[in-house]
């Protein structure tokens, strides 16, 4: 399926973003560097581990609202992301993160029926943007990942590109409803490769987990690297 026409804020494009999509996504990332310019002074860390060309996972950690926006940031290749399909009942706004490259999950919904959507995407060779934590959490520690993010990669034989935010937990803090202004550090790591299928094409359980497993320690040096970096620039 190619990409649809913006606005069309339901269906699910799997195949290379069209030039009117491509245009749209240019217009709302660019609002968006220059909100968090303005609010945050924003250091993006790393952005020369984003695959030039091909798809991959981008996986950010998740500590406030505003981070699908941020990720939008690290580079001006359109990415898809999943969204609460709750979010697509206020029409202007549903639009409005279509337009950003969101496709909703709707509840009651299993969540093979999203993790199918996800594999048809990156074999579409687009970008995808998958938040490991599976929720927003709070403070500088990443517990426990689900084997989501993972599984997509290995399953499609794509990389893994872990991303710490520094800053967003305290520009828009759990239940507020306006932006702060604080200093906003990205940093985007090397890489995590996928695993090998077996002879049949399949991926192991175990090498799935040990992704995670990767993952997660990546993560969390990104994630430590720009909590560090926003502590210096508030001294």
């Amino acid at each position: 399926m190619t990409s649809p026409p913006p606005g069309d804020d339901i269906r699910i494009w799997t195949g290379p973003p069209s030039v009117a999509t491509r245009m749209s996504y240019a217009v709302v990332r660019g609002a968006f560097v220059l909100v968090f310019k303005v609010v945050g002074r924003t250091q993006v860390i790393g952005r020369e581990n984003i695959p030039a060309s091909g798809a991959f996972v981008l996986a950010p950690v998740h500590r406030s609202n505003i981070d699908f926006a941020l990720s939008s940031l690290v580079t001006d290749r359109p990415m898809r992301f999943m969204g609460k399909d709750s979010i697509w009942k206020i029409r202007i706004l549903g639009r409005f993160v279509s337009l950003l490259g969101a496709f909703p999950v709707h509840r009651g919904s299993t969540d093979r029926d999203a993790m199918k959507a996800c594999l048809d995407i990156v074999d579409g060779g687009n970008p995808l943007v998958m938040f490991p934590e599976g929720t927003r959490n709070e403070g500088p520690v990443i517990f426990e990942l689900f084997d989501g993010t993972a599984y997509v990669a290995a399953k499609c034989g794509v990389p893994i590109v872990p991303m710490g935010i520094g800053g967003s937990e305290l520009a828009l803090a759990k239940g507020s409803r306006r932006l702060h202004r604080s200093p906003l550090v990205i940093v985007v790591g090397a890489p995590i490769p996928p695993p090998a299928k077996t002879p049949g094409g399949r991926v192991p359980r175990s090498a799935v987990s040990a992704l995670t497993a990767r993952l997660r320690t990546e993560l969390q040096a990104c994630f430590d690297d720009a909590l560090t970096r926003v502590a210096e620039t508030q001294r």
